[in-house]
């Protein structure tokens, strides 16, 4: 007889390896981003965006934010991503995640990486942004953030670097996107 706390492990196993294998598609107004996820590497960083994904949260969400050389002036370290999040009508999230910095699990900020929004250590919920060009000084020790401890790179663009950059060329007022880019949906990829 399986114990039910044997079972559940079967379960919680059987989820995580589901997870390592993910492949996503946003279909946005602009055009459709495929994008590999890390669920090996970066676990707690993927579950958390999948359980967005599966809720049917980031339906409906946009692409808001645009950071260009061009438009932060007041940053002594420039870098280049758009940053989207879920659909705020919604009005449901989770709780914040633990960073999992770039220096445990190795992936790194690089074109076209998939990375979670963060205001301090510890605060990612569902926003995320994508890299233009390699941007090193997102890692753990770069300067882009005060605190040195990068942000939580979690997959990269298969398909779309092109809709990507539509994006990041969308009007603007400052680094605000507008309008913002929406996303009609986002979902596995079976």
């Amino acid at each position: 007889m399986i114990s039910r706390r044997h079972t559940l492990s079967l379960l919680a196993a059987a989820q995580t390896e589901k997870n390592l294998r993910v492949v996503v598609r946003f279909e946005t107004t602009l055009g459709d981003i495929v994008v590999a996820l890390s669920g090996d590497r970066a676990p707690g960083t993927v579950e958390n965006f999948l359980r967005y994904v599966d809720a049917g949260l980031y339906d409906g969400g946009v692409f808001h934010r645009t950071v260009k050389m061009d438009n932060q002036p007041q940053s002594p370290v420039k870098i280049e991503v758009i940053q989207g999040g879920p659909n705020l009508e919604k009005k449901q999230s989770f709780p914040p995640i633990p960073l999992e910095r770039t220096s445990r699990t190795g992936l790194k900020h690089v074109n076209g990486a998939i990375s979670m929004a963060r205001s301090g250590p510890d605060t990612a919920t569902g926003d995320f942004f994508f890299c233009i060009g390699d941007q090193p000084e997102l890692d753990f020790g770069g300067k882009r953030n005060p605190d040195g401890q990068g942000f939580a790179a979690f997959g990269l663009v298969l398909k779309g670097h092109d809709v990507i950059r539509k994006i990041q060329k969308s009007p603007a007022t400052g680094q605000r996107l507008s309008p913002p880019v929406k996303i009609d949906r986002l979902r596995r990829v079976e």
